[in-house]
């Protein structure tokens, strides 16, 4: 029998904003992160935007020898789940740790150990590569120095499909105490890929905005739109088991109720056409939710700011929604933190849940001059108070892979 899953805890490390409350605030002044890349010299690279984070010490958050034997999205991941579990109160010593697992995923892990060891390859020889550039390197070490530091032996995972990752980590998460396999899950994604062959790479693939004003680089859904922008972080929340969570006096937050992933099979890198892929992906998680098109009010769109993205993205929202797409409510968090790859889907869950909990829904910012095809409510101009009952977060990534989740509010 399927169980129910609460969201008990939350946290965020973000370009505008190092815990969930200066993030969601700075959502909701419509805060734009995105500033000159200062992490390298970028005189030779077309594109020089990027939302770095702002003031981030890993000292702050962890022990500083610990924090030494982790690359940046480690500790992102590391910092963002302390904040969670504060916020969730969870006690490790009254549980059993083996009910509490991860689900975090990173799309890449670390490519600023890959450069800097594969420099020292080629200056000095095989011998001086670091002894520990491949657990430094590799993508599941977020998953798995969370686990280490907070003592958690549950399931843990590393759920790796691009910019797919945090959307699907979740709801592999929320799969996990559906079906017992947890109690507690601690879920969501972190990413740190603003560096030299990372920026380089997305440029040459000409997924990049290569403009230098950053009021025009992220405008998702806007006909002037030319390619997204590389952002920095980490979202996580705290997955709990309904009745978990009521014996031990939790707050709740929000329900996750649906969770839906198809693929499009269409190409290594543009959406399906016809939108039909995420559609499928927004049908499965309605189902799984027992939700009718109706019953949403709200999607936190995948909205990279890239011509085909943002375009099929609306025909996907349309074949799934039908007629109710023009009455949803739409906006996209990357227009103010840039794309955080793996962490996106982790981070904009936290928006969703944020927006149940507020009743607001932050405006997608920069979007000036709508294009003609992307005809739906985007949120345009400024920010929207009401009710929000049912929210949706889409993430759509490199391979064709499509995620949905679906929120809403908590009802005993």
């Amino acid at each position: 029998m399927k169980r129910r899953v609460v969201i008990t805890g939350l946290g965020a490390i973000t370009p505008i904003g190092l815990n969930v409350s200066d993030f969601w605030n700075s959502c909701k002044e419509g805060v734009c992160g995105i500033e000159p890349i200062s992490y390298f010299d970028t005189s030779d690279f077309k594109a020089k935007l990027a939302a770095e984070l702002k003031g981030f010490d890993a000292k702050n958050f962890m022990d500083a020898k610990q924090a030494k034997r982790m690359e940046a999205f480690s500790q992102y991941a590391v910092a963002a789940a302390k904040e969670a579990l504060e916020d969730a109160k969870i006690d490790m010593e009254k549980e059993d740790s083996f009910r509490v697992g991860v689900s975090v995923g990173s799309g890449i892990g670390s490519l600023q150990a890959m450069e800097r060891e594969h420099s020292k390859l080629l200056d000095k020889g095989p011998s001086r590569v670091a002894p520990l550039l491949v657990p430094l390197m590799i993508s599941n070490m977020a998953a798995g120095n969370v686990g280490i530091q907070f003592g958690l032996r549950g399931k843990n995972i590393n759920i790796v499909t691009a910019c797919a990752t945090g959307t699907h980590s979740i709801g592999e998460a929320f799969r996990s105490i559906a079906y017992g396999e947890a109690e507690v899950m601690l879920a969501g994604g972190s990413e740190a890929s603003i560096s030299p062959i990372g920026v380089a790479g997305f440029a040459t693939l000409t997924a990049l905005n290569t403009t230098e004003d950053k009021t025009r680089a992220s405008i998702p859904f806007d006909k002037d739109r030319a390619g997204f922008v590389m952002g920095e972080g980490a979202g996580i929340l705290i997955l709990e088991e309904l009745e978990h969570a009521k014996q031990r006096g939790a707050k709740i937050y929000a329900e996750i109720v649906g969770y839906g992933a198809t693929c499009d099979a269409f190409h290594i890198t543009s959406p399906a056409e016809d939108g039909s892929g995420a559609a499928k992906a927004m049908e499965y998680a309605l189902k799984d939710a027992e939700l009718a098109p109706e019953d949403v009010d709200y999607v936190n769109a995948h909205g990279t700011s890239t011509y085909y993205n943002d375009l099929f993205e609306t025909k996907a929202i349309k074949l799934a929604f039908g007629e109710h797409a023009y009455k949803l409510k739409i906006n996209s968090t990357k227009s103010m933190v840039g794309h955080l790859l793996g962490a996106a889907g982790g981070v904009e869950a936290v928006v969703c849940v944020k927006s149940i909990e507020d009743s607001y829904l932050h405006k997608t910012v920069g979007l000036e001059n709508t294009d003609e095809d992307c005809d739906l409510d985007y949120c345009k101009g400024s920010g929207v108070s009401m009710p929000v009952n049912v929210a949706i977060s889409n993430s759509l990534g490199f391979g064709g892979h499509n995620a949905t989740i679906v929120f809403k509010k908590y009802e005993a």
